[in-house]
């Protein structure tokens, strides 16, 4: 037994297929393939259940999970301590984050992390499906961390730590009937058509979820991955807002934002780790650097 072969087994264990297992290990399915079965020679039982449909752990699979996983984090940290000893942190961080994210000054903030530890090697990537995705990634091990907005109850199996809150908002054209009034009430948005963020967006779940709570299901007529352009299709008249107060534009007469009067909806942005599963030294320095108030009073936040 060898740490490839764990490392092989717990991408398939989590995946539960091998092609994606060899995707997200840069490899090819036959070898991921000979490193399980030499695994389930080794240690003279079957881990998985095959068919041609499916791949399933087995009970012996089940049991070896958790404690492969022990084992490959312990050896992630034997490796980082010596390395941090010899010649400072090493190591490799995977954070994931929403594309365009307006309330964090990323690029700086993972620039000074850089400087800070220039031989920790960083990856950043975003996910299709917004904050579901990246929240799944966390879970199965593709991503350390990431920066997301979720309501608390789809958290689950995640370590959170809130970053920073706000309210949501209508926008509204600036030609727009409730154009200039102090505040709107959701139930004068019914009807309306609306431009929004695909449904694997946490904001997109919570006003679809507080609409439908109101019994006024929404028509979505755009749908848009970038919070920061969906003013863009509401100047144009495609539709309504509702959305997380984002900063307009000094010359954004066009757009009409209004506070909401009787729906209590805001948006955490959030930063999160895999729960019972130790974070290596790198990032724990990035969580650090993430939570100094000193920092977050910069130019990150």
């Amino acid at each position: 037994m060898d740490s490839r072969q764990l490392e092989y087994f717990v991408a398939v264990a989590e995946e539960l297929s091998f092609t994606r297992a060899a995707q997200r290990l840069f490899t090819v399915q036959s070898t991921v393939s000979a490193a399980v079965r030499a695994l389930e020679n080794d240690l003279k039982t079957t881990l998985f259940d095959r068919s041609t449909r499916r791949v399933v752990l087995s009970a012996a699979g089940q049991a070896l999970l958790p404690e492969a996983k022990a084992a490959l984090e312990a050896l992630d940290r034997a490796r980082a301590a010596v390395e941090e000893a010899s010649s400072g942190l090493r190591g490799s961080v995977r954070i994931g984050t929403l594309a365009r994210l307006s309330m964090v000054n990323l690029a700086e903030l993972l620039g000074a992390f850089h400087r800070r530890y220039p031989l920790v090697e960083v990856q950043v990537a975003t996910s299709p499906t917004g904050s579901t995705g990246l929240a799944d990634d966390v879970r199965h091990g593709r991503l350390d961390l990431a920066l997301l907005g979720l309501p608390r109850p789809e958290l689950r199996g995640l370590e959170v730590r809130d970053i920073a809150t706000v309210p949501f908002v209508a926008l509204v054209p600036a030609s727009h009937p409730l154009a200039g009034r102090a505040g709107i009430r959701l139930e004068e948005l019914a009807g309306e058509r609306f431009v929004d963020m695909p449904p694997g967006f946490g904001n997109r779940k919570q006003v679809d979820r507080a609409f439908d709570a109101a019994g006024m299901p929404r028509r979505i007529q755009v749908e848009v991955p970038e919070l920061t352009t969906i003013p863009d299709y509401v100047r144009v008249g495609l539709g309504v807002a509702v959305v997380p107060d984002v900063e307009l534009a000094a010359d954004e007469p066009a757009v009409g934002k209004l506070p909401l009067l009787d729906a209590e909806l805001t948006w955490t942005l959030s930063v999160v780790t895999a729960a019972g599963r130790r974070p290596s030294r790198a990032v724990t320095a990035l969580l650090d650097l993430i939570g100094d108030p000193v920092r977050a009073a910069g130019p990150y936040f």
